[in-house]
C-alpha cells in the first residue's frame, strides 16, 4: 500500500502543479481583454490575438492535465489491487516514456523555439510579429517553469518505483 500512497501523492502534486497552467491562462486571457479594451497603440492592439491564443493554449493544457491526473488517482488503487507487479511495471514504463518526451520536447524543442522567436524580435520590426514573439516566449517560459518542476517530481517518483520493482525482483 506504500506504492499507492506514493502514486497518489505524485498525482495530487501534478494536479496542483498543472493548476498553474490554468492560473497563467487566465492572466493571459485578462491581458488579451485588457489590450482589446484599453490598447491605443499599434503594439498594444497587436497583443490582443497572441495573448488570446496563448491563454487558450495554456487553458487547454492545464484542463487536460488536471483531468488526466485526477482520473489517474482513482485508477491507481484498482490497478494495484488487481496486480501490484504489473501496476509498478506499467507505471515505470509510462514514466520512462514521459521522461523521454520531457528530454526532447521540454528541454530541447522549447528552448529552440524561444531562440527562434527571440531572433524574430530582432529581425522583424512589425508590431504584430513582435507581439507574437514576445507572447510566445512568455508562454514557453511558463511551460518550462511548470514542466521543470514536474520533471524533477517524476524523476523522484521513477527512482522510488524502480527501487520497489527491484526489491520485488529480489524477493522472487
Amino acid at each position: 500500500m506504500e506504492i499507492i500512497k506514493l502514486a497518489t501523492e505524485w498525482a495530487k502534486a501534478e494536479v496542483f502543479s498543472t493548476r498553474f497552467f490554468i492560473f497563467f491562462a487566465i492572466l493571459f486571457l485578462i491581458a488579451s481583454i485588457s489590450f482589446w479594451l484599453l490598447g491605443k497603440t499599434d503594439i498594444a492592439k497587436a497583443y490582443v490575438i497572441p495573448t488570446l491564443v496563448a491563454g487558450s493554449l495554456l487553458l487547454i493544457i492545464g484542463l487536460g492535465l488536471v483531468f488526466t491526473n485526477t482520473s489517474r488517482i482513482t485508477t491507481f488503487e484498482t490497478a494495484y489491487k488487481n496486480n501490484p507487479s504489473t501496476f509498478v511495471k506499467s507505471e515505470i514504463a509510462r514514466i520512462e516514456s514521459t521522461l523521454k518526451e520531457y528530454k526532447i520536447i521540454v528541454f530541447k524543442i522549447i528552448p529552440i523555439i524561444i531562440i527562434i522567436t527571440a531572433l524574430l524580435i530582432i529581425f522583424i520590426n512589425t508590431p504584430t510579429w513582435r507581439a507574437i514573439s514576445i507572447t510566445t516566449i512568455g508562454m514557453l517560459i511558463i511551460i518550462l517553469l511548470i514542466d521543470g518542476t514536474a520533471h524533477a517530481r517524476i524523476e523522484v517518483y521513477h527512482k522510488t518505483l524502480k527501487s520497489v520493482d527491484l526489491q520485488n525482483e529480489i524477493k522472487k
